[in-house]
């Protein structure tokens, strides 16, 4: 697929092709089962994440900052399951793998936006625990609705302008080589790559995004643990240390399904060479997974949640 049609801007500067070709998985026998398995955590991610989103915004006993950090990150898997899965099923069990610049451009900015809302709400939820345990008795001066609304406003205004930024400085790039993406989906990195021109502009956007939303979440998470530990340590009783930590429990499972799959892979790939096939796989996993565990993880290890669906089932299933 090296041969491009391609459409030239008016001053002749950028050679950009009509569209990109995703390989996907190559070589693999029974690869659409695979993508199958993708579709059903899509479908549970949408159904778990629809029912959080709806039983937040319905239960006013439900509304409070805790919540509104809950609330923004249900709302932020909902957003980068839909943006990624359907399009991976109609670009590989439909044979549909070819797909045009500006929809690839498209895709790659909603998945990345939602994903990192997914990582900066994690770092809220931390800040949330932290006041909660270290400053119990300010905690509803310092953490208010209307704090906790106006720092997620302003995180997905700061985080959509640095996604279009560096989705937009990709239109500065030529691409006169391949339009072959080795990839699941329109990815930053395997995108840029591709160009022929110089893309410094580029890397550094790359390299300064994975410290925004990768390095600099799990270091101010981490802090934040350093925190409550310490003040843990000054619970007296036993008990009353491991009813503190049981508030944060839920807040180190969601850090833990979305942080450590990802970790891992740059890990690996810095060490050692990953074949396409074994980075399509382990990376598309660390995107699909997260949003359909997330729901089950507020289910099982939120009581106010546990006890609300209880709730509704006991009053449906009793004498109307």
């Amino acid at each position: 697929m090296n041969a491009i049609n391609t459409s030239v801007s008016l001053n002749m500067s950028f050679v950009r092709p009509e569209y990109f070709f995703i390989t996907g998985l190559t070589g693999i026998s029974y690869s659409h089962y695979y993508y199958i398995f993708l579709f059903c955590t899509y479908i549970i991610a949408v159904i778990g994440n629809s029912a959080v989103l709806l039983l937040i915004a319905a239960e006013r006993s439900l509304h409070s900052p805790k919540y509104i950090g809950v609330f923004n990150l249900a709302l932020a898997d909902f957003g980068e399951a839909n943006a990624l899965i359907p399009n991976m099923m109609k670009t590989f069990l439909f044979d549909s793998q070819y797909i045009s610049y500006n929809a690839c451009l498209a895709n790659m900015f909603f998945v990345f936006f939602f994903t990192t809302m997914q990582c900066s709400t994690l770092v809220v939820l931390a800040y949330d625990r932290f006041i909660a345990i270290c400053l119990p008795l300010r905690y509803h001066a310092i953490v208010s609705n209307t704090v906790m609304s106006l720092v997620f406003s302003a995180i997905w205004a700061f985080n959509a302008f640095m996604v279009a930024l560096t989705v937009s400085l990709i239109n500065r790039l030529s691409f006169c080589k391949t339009n072959v993406v080795q990839g699941f989906f329109c990815d930053h990195g395997p995108v840029y790559k591709l160009s022929c021109n110089d893309r410094t502009i580029n890397n550094v956007m790359s390299v300064l995004n994975m410290g925004l939303y990768l390095v600099a979440p799990m270091i101010l998470i981490v802090l934040s643990y350093l925190g409550i530990f310490l003040a843990l340590g000054k619970v007296t009783t036993l008990e009353g240390r491991l009813k503190a930590l049981k508030t944060c429990v839920t807040h180190l499972l969601l850090v833990a399904s979305l942080f450590l799959p990802i970790f891992s892979i740059y890990i690996v790939a810095s060490t050692t060479t990953l074949t396409v096939n074994i980075r399509i796989l382990s990376t598309s996993l660390a995107y699909a997974v997260p949003p359909m565990i997330n729901p089950i993880i507020y289910v099982l290890n939120t009581a106010e949640i546990r006890d609300l669906i209880r709730k509704v089932f006991k009053n449906r299933s009793g004498p109307t």
